[in-house]
């Protein structure tokens, strides 16, 4: 216990040395600890009840009420994170997460489509960012999305504290965007960016990301409209009337799922799952995104004209669903980097769920905007130090003397396999505290 207890002061202490008052400095590391910790719920009141009885106002002013900027230890989460997975070999995972929530006063809370149960539920949208290498996710951004019954309630907003730069409507992939931003500026590095079809389905989203000169790869529904790569721009002989001003597709643009009818697919397997390689068939190719400006052409009225050349890729899953996906990669790239990539998106949805599981994520239990998001900062903070320790921990183990090769039946020797991404989380975290060491908690910072 007390190395654990060393452990996260240590690492807590740049995100302190922002915090500025030391009752600041004290709650900080106490919230972060009984997210960490042990016990069914991680709302305010039992955490206090289980580690500082005697300190529930003060844990509960630190995040609902107390006076205090959230940028600062953003920024340094961003920096952490990138120490941690950040360079050319990250992604940056686009993504959004349901809270699910009964009432209708906490803040953002709306009946609105929850990925997480694949239907409409009354529920929190958190928009997510996530950086990972090695299939080891840091979440470095959880933006709550405000629908349309929110924004258009001026009184309801201010209830809930909602500031005034954020009291207008904004769509999901907009706050996106505002968020990479925001992560660029703090120097994080990544290779690609990756998103469902929620956000690759929007044309200004994918086009933010190459103003930005982003490498990305998005999901899209079967009905995205796409040109052959090889379309042509011409101008057609009127018999009568003025000449065209305006150049129009040699030929019309077809759905996703209709260009790639009649392709070849390839089977692959990108990684190795708990129960054995995961597989399933791929097919590619260069098309262009029929997301330009809308033009009339002949006598479908208006469409949309031939944008940047991309990949078109598709994926024909075992259970038979068939995927689309768009990206910028480079025109050499194989398919079977196309399908590692797009299927790089997995750990974000594993770190939610690891979020709300062993953390509390969707535990708070107050209304307000900035309570809200001052606990999952928190949550953020505590998940980033259990991903230091389990790389911390693989370094231990990578140093140590390599165990002699086992050998099968036959004599051969036999490599021991990697530990999954999963199984290696759960064993970052079954190395914390118990509740019977929790109860002398911590030193507190001064």
């Amino acid at each position: 216990m007390a190395r654990w207890n060393d452990e996260l002061l240590e690492w807590l202490k740049p995100f302190l040395d922002k915090l500025g008052h030391k009752r600041r400095r004290q709650m900080c590391p106490l919230y972060v600890a009984g997210l960490i910790g042990p016990g069914e719920r991680k709302s305010i009141e039992p955490m206090a009840a289980r580690l500082a009885p005697n300190r529930y106002d003060r844990l509960h002013h630190f995040i609902s009420a107390g006076v205090w900027d959230a940028g600062p230890l953003e920024e340094e989460l961003a920096i952490q994170a990138d120490r941690m997975v950040g360079g050319t070999g990250a992604v940056l995972i686009v993504d959004d997460t349901a809270l699910p929530k009964k009432g209708k006063h906490s803040v953002g809370v709306a009946p609105q489509y929850a990925s997480a149960l694949g239907k409409n539920a009354n529920c929190q949208t958190l928009v997510s960012l996530t950086l990972t290498r090695d299939e080891v996710p840091v979440v470095v951004g959880l933006r709550l999305f405000l629908p349309e019954r929110w924004t258009g309630d001026l009184a309801r907003m201010e209830r809930a504290g909602v500031p005034q730069d954020h009291r207008q409507l904004r769509t999901k992939p907009e706050m996106a965007l505002d968020e990479i931003d925001r992560l660029m500026a703090a120097g994080v590095r990544f290779g690609t960016v990756l998103a469902d079809a929620g956000y690759g389905l929007s044309a200004s989203f994918r086009h933010g990301l190459s103003a930005r000169n982003l490498v990305w790869a998005v999901g899209i529904p079967k009905h995205q409209k796409v040109y052959p790569a090889d379309v042509s721009l011409i101008f057609p002989v009127a018999g009568r009337g003025r000449p065209r001003k305006n150049p129009i597709p040699d030929m019309l643009s077809v759905s996703a799922e209709a260009m790639l009818a009649a392709a070849s697919w390839t089977s692959l397997s990108w990684r190795t799952g708990t129960k054995g390689p995961l597989k399933a068939a791929f097919a590619a190719m260069r098309i262009r995104v029929a997301d330009g400006p809308p033009q009339r052409i002949r006598d479908k009225g208006q469409q949309h004209m031939p944008g940047q050349e991309a990949w078109l890729i598709g994926e024909l899953r075992v259970s038979g669903e068939r995927k689309y996906y768009l990206s910028n990669l480079p025109a050499n790239t194989g398919l079977k980097t196309l399908a590692a990539v797009i299927k790089a998106r997995w750990v974000c949805e594993q770190a939610h769920q690891q979020m709300k599981e062993e953390l509390g994520l969707d535990h708070f239990e107050g209304r307000s905007w900035q309570g809200l998001h001052r606990h999952t900062l928190m949550t953020m903070i505590a998940y980033a130090f259990l991903q230091h320790r389990r790389l911390g921990q693989a370094g231990r183990e990578k140093k140590s003397p390599a165990r002699p090769a086992s050998a099968d039946p036959a004599g051969r020797a036999t490599r021991r396999r990697r530990r999954p991404h999963a199984k290696a989380t759960a064993r970052a975290m079954s190395a914390l505290p118990h509740q019977a060491a929790m109860e002398p908690l911590m030193k507190l910072p001064k």
